[in-house]
């Protein structure tokens, strides 16, 4: 891609990640061209259909929340790294409205131009949570599939005004169940943990 046609797509997403964060997954496609100052046809030339747009948006969210794990697998203790990787992945699904329905149905169909990356953050959730396992900090009965559905819950939850209020509190709730209770002598830590 020439450099000014690369800066011109980057500009498109740039717009298109903040109306499509304004707006949600129903936001207008003229309405991105409008706020981008370039008229539709120059906008379908970069993404020809709604679902190019969002998977361009999708795929380098998804693909941070990938890069995100190997970081955290390095850098902190298996239990520490998975509630840090979850709470960035809570906070990606609630950041546009109606992207759980994307990601979920993405999630089960191959044919989906989303799967690949929703496949990635699915194994590398669940490489986290084998680690925290491993470990005997997390519930061995709690899987990659339960973390991914977990993740998207939560998401769904902060769509729901009558939830934001207490999309916090949920999140402590969630995150606590993935681990195992801990010893009245470890509830201080615990906490700590998912505070971070």
């Amino acid at each position: 891609m020439r450099a000014d046609a690369k800066k011109n797509y980057d500009h498109l997403l740039a717009v298109a990640r903040d109306v499509v964060t304004e707006d949600g997954v129903d936001a207008s496609m003229r309405d991105i061209a409008r706020r981008a100052d370039v008229g539709l046809a120059t906008l379908l030339r970069h993404f020809p259909t709604r679902e190019a747009l969002f998977e361009a948006l999708m795929c380098s969210n998804l693909d941070a929340l990938t890069q995100k794990a190997d970081e955290l697998e390095t850098s902190k203790s298996p239990d520490e790294a998975l509630v840090s990787w979850f709470r960035e992945g809570v906070t990606f699904v609630q950041s546009y409205r109606g992207v759980v329905d994307l990601i979920a149905s993405a999630h089960a169909d191959p044919d989906s131009a989303l799967y690949t990356s929703c496949a990635a953050v699915h194994t590398v959730g669940a490489r986290l949570l084998l680690r925290a396992q491993a470990e005997g900090t997390a519930r061995a009965d709690v899987n990659g599939d339960d973390l991914f559905a977990l993740m998207s819950a939560l998401g769904w939850l902060a769509d729901q005004s009558a939830f934001t209020p207490r999309a916090d509190h949920l999140f402590h709730v969630i995150a606590s169940a993935i681990f195992i209770s801990p010893s009245s002598n470890d509830a201080k830590k615990a906490r700590g943990r998912l505070d971070r």
